[in-house]
């Protein structure tokens, strides 16, 4: 079975400055995490709150999703973080 995200639920997470997300590959969950890095560019400084920070997430999501399946293909893993370097 492949990976889908049929929950379009995300949330920040202040304290490591990152979005999570879940997958699913058939009934097995995968936790992701996007550092706040990925999604901040293109903010202004003094808009990089919560609110701004998941209004950017879901902007690139199809680019998140794509780079999640990518990763998750390439070493399966309960729990997948993304980086800069993986855009």
């Amino acid at each position: 079975m492949s990976l889908m995200f049929p929950n379009a639920a995300r949330s920040y997470d202040d304290s490591k400055r990152r979005i999570r997300f879940l997958g699913h590959d058939g009934m097995f969950e995968v936790k992701f995490f996007v550092d706040a890095d990925v999604v901040i560019r293109g903010l202004p400084h003094q808009g990089a709150n919560e609110r701004a920070l998941l209004v950017a997430f879901d902007r690139m999501l199809d680019k998140i999703h794509a780079v999640a399946a990518r990763l998750y293909k390439k070493n399966a893993r309960a729990s997948i973080t993304i980086g800069r370097a993986d855009l």
